[in-house]
C-alpha cells in the first residue's frame, strides 16, 4: 500500500467512526428520554402497584387458592364469570371481583354504615354504563378502597376528584393474557 493511499483511508475511518459515535449517541439519548417518559407515566399512574398474581379460574369461591397480596384483592384467582356492573348492596366475593377487574373493571368499595358516603361514591359510579362497580367490603381497614388490575388507592374521607382519576386511569383495560 502506497503512502498516499494510507493519508486518504485515515481520514474516512476517522470520518467514519466520529458518525459512527454521534449515532450511537443520539440512540442512547433518546433511549434515556424514553425512558424517563415512561417512567414518569407510571409513576403518575393513581394506587399503589401489586405483583400480578395470574388470572387462574377457579370452580368456586371456595376452591383452594393462593393468598392475595391486597386486600381487597387486585389479581389473582376468580372465577369464571363476572358480577353485573354497577351498584350492589351487597359484598361480592373476592374471586368474583378479581374477574370484573381482569375484564377492564374498577371496583369502588366501602366499609362503613355512612349513606351520606355511599350516595356521593353512588353518584360517581352512576356516570359509568360498564365496569365500574360500587359494593360493601366489610372488614376491610380504610373506609374507601378503589381497585383495578394491580392497582390499589386506599382513602379514608370521599374525594370525588381521586376517585373519579382512579376510575378513568383503568376503566376499560382488559387484562386477559
Amino acid at each position: 500500500m502506497a503512502k498516499g493511499e494510507r493519508r486518504t483511508r485515515a481520514p474516512k475511518r476517522t470520518a467514519r467512526r466520529h458518525r459512527t459515535v454521534i449515532i450511537v449517541g443520539i440512540t442512547v439519548l433518546a433511549a434515556v428520554v424514553v425512558g424517563y417518559f415512561a417512567y414518569r407515566a407510571q409513576a403518575n399512574l393513581p394506587g399503589v402497584q401489586f405483583p400480578d398474581q395470574g388470572n387462574l379460574h377457579v370452580a368456586s369461591a371456595d376452591t383452594p387458592h393462593e393468598q392475595y397480596n391486597s386486600d381487597p384483592p387486585t389479581s389473582g384467582p376468580h372465577l369464571p364469570y363476572i358480577a353485573p356492573w354497577g351498584v350492589h348492596t351487597r359484598p361480592i366475593v373476592r374471586e368474583l371481583q378479581v374477574h370484573n377487574l381482569e375484564d377492564g373493571g374498577v371496583v369502588v368499595q366501602y366499609n362503613c354504615e355512612c349513606p351520606d358516603l355511599v350516595a356521593k361514591l353512588k353518584a360517581v359510579v352512576d356516570r359509568y354504563d360498564r365496569h365500574v362497580i360500587l359494593a360493601p367490603y366489610p372488614g376491610m381497614k380504610q373506609k374507601i378502597a378503589l381497585t383495578a388490575w394491580t392497582r390499589l388507592d386506599t382513602l379514608d374521607e370521599f374525594d370525588e376528584a381521586r376517585v373519579t382519576r382512579f376510575i378513568e386511569a383503568y376503566r376499560g383495560i382488559d387484562h386477559h393474557k
